[in-house]
């Protein structure tokens, strides 16, 4: 295979978490140094990059799913450069698979050497007959600065503050497809967040596995927050993903002491029953949880709260799937991500016996959504006639006649007015109707 990146075009499909849309932002970067263009579809391209999520089973059917519809350009054009990369390429059965019944997929490479993607690239450029180049590193190794990278937004910008988990909770694959947790330098991160905000953008978002346990030297991650807040330009400051386990004081204060720290947490609770959540290796108890809740409320009155739930753990019985719901009841979320349970082969929890019938799963499923669903529908209610400040983030998605954005808790505002407003500008809004997952109001000159 012979070939120049002049005029080439190259597509990225994500899937997963920020962490993979900040990964495709750096893959990205480095394709745009070599002179390739982005394009809307993989019809379009000469290069397709699959940026690969493991954590549930959905994500491995829609990879494969895609990895097929992708043959057919490659049986086509057999010049066709087809990539995959992220998470579950750190599986070894995984790529065994990919070699036996997809060998015409030209790299395969992980989580923990983006930084070799130029390599490889190259080596498959200038390969004179086909065969697939793997480069999976099992180590995470250290934290590689200076990475190129291509933004999705200009008001807006994902930051990297750590890589990797150390929780190694029984149903997830993560400590073993990202690596055990390495936090970057407190310098760099503070440098790279002052560039960002000397050049336009005015909210970061904090990527970690788990950014409660950062640690960049002598700077925790709460002393990271403070740093980052004096930042000239810088309007707006969140974090993904936070461990109950690992939220002291410190940071539950500066959700009332920081102006510029958003009134909004992620934090998975995954079950409301203590002996689930045992059994899942979370190290903590409902009460603590409940506890938690009540300080950053007591802190920040009007933050926003957010969660994951796991249904059907193995061997939640009836009783422990009503501790989950009266737990939601009692913290009434803003939203939830909620997720029935699938086998993650290769963790602790594949193997526990007492795997939950799938019927029973989606009926609890059903019953728990209706009630996340009430709960964030009532918080939203309470916005109506209240004036709200949002970031702009151009056209809604659902109507194409009003502007979308966020507000300081992450509520999605759609808003009608007569001015357009740029994305990353600040504008007032009166909350007019509340909807289950929105907002909708009018711009307040």
């Amino acid at each position: 295979m012979t070939g120049q990146s002049d005029s080439k075009k190259y597509h990225i499909i994500t899937f997963g978490c920020q962490m993979n849309e900040r990964d495709s932002e750096t893959l990205a970067g480095y394709l745009e140094e070599r002179g390739y263009t982005p394009v809307d579809t993989h019809e379009a391209a000469d290069l397709v990059l699959i940026n690969t999520c493991s954590v549930r089973d959905n994500a491995d059917k829609r990879f494969f799913g895609t990895l097929g519809q992708i043959k057919k350009h490659k049986e086509k054009d057999p010049d066709f450069i087809i990539g995959v990369c992220g998470c579950m390429m750190q599986q070894q059965y995984i790529v065994d698979a990919i070699k036996e019944k997809y060998p015409w997929v030209d790299m395969v490479f992980g989580t923990h050497n983006i930084h070799v993607f130029p390599e490889l690239l190259e080596d498959v450029l200038h390969e004179q007959s086909h065969s697939t180049h793997i480069n999976v590193w099992e180590g995470g190794g250290e934290v590689v600065e200076g990475m190129p990278y291509r933004r999705l937004y200009d008001y807006k910008a994902f930051v990297n503050i750590m890589y990797g988990c150390n929780n190694f909770c029984t149903y997830c694959i993560v400590p073993y497809t990202r690596g055990r947790e390495r936090s970057r330098d407190a310098k760099n991160v503070l440098e790279e967040v002052k560039h960002l905000a000397a050049g336009g953008v005015k909210e970061v978002t904090l990527l970690g596995q788990n950014v409660n346990s950062y640690k960049g030297g002598d700077v925790d991650f709460t002393d990271l927050l403070y740093m980052l807040s004096e930042v000239d330009g810088l309007e707006r400051i969140r974090f993904m993903t936070s461990h109950p386990k690992d939220i002291p004081d410190k940071l539950i204060n500066a959700f009332g002491d920081l102006d510029k720290l958003c009134k909004f947490i992620h934090l998975p609770v995954q079950s409301g029953s203590d002996e689930v959540i045992r059994r899942m290796n979370r190290h903590y108890t409902r009460d603590d949880y409940l506890r938690i809740i009540d300080k950053l409320r007591t802190a920040a009155p009007d933050i926003c709260i957010s969660t994951d739930i796991i249904v059907g753990f193995p061997g939640e019985t009836e009783s422990q799937f009503a501790d989950t719901l009266d737990l939601v009841d009692k913290v009434g979320y803003d939203s939830a991500f909620t997720f029935l349970y699938s086998i993650r082969p290769g963790t602790p929890a594949a193997k526990y016996p007492d795997q939950i019938p799938e019927e029973v799963k989606h009926e609890r499923f059903d019953r728990l959504v209706e009630m996340v669903n009430r709960h964030s529908l009532e918080r939203n209610q309470a916005y109506l006639g209240r004036t709200v400040e949002i970031m702009a983030e151009g056209e809604s998605k659902r109507d194409e006649d009003r502007q979308a954005g966020r507000t300081d808790g992450f509520k999605l505002v759609n808003f009608d007015g007569d001015e357009q407003i740029r994305p990353g500008e600040f504008c007032k809004v009166e909350i007019t109707e509340a909807k289950t997952f929105s907002l909708v109001g009018k711009l307040v000159k």
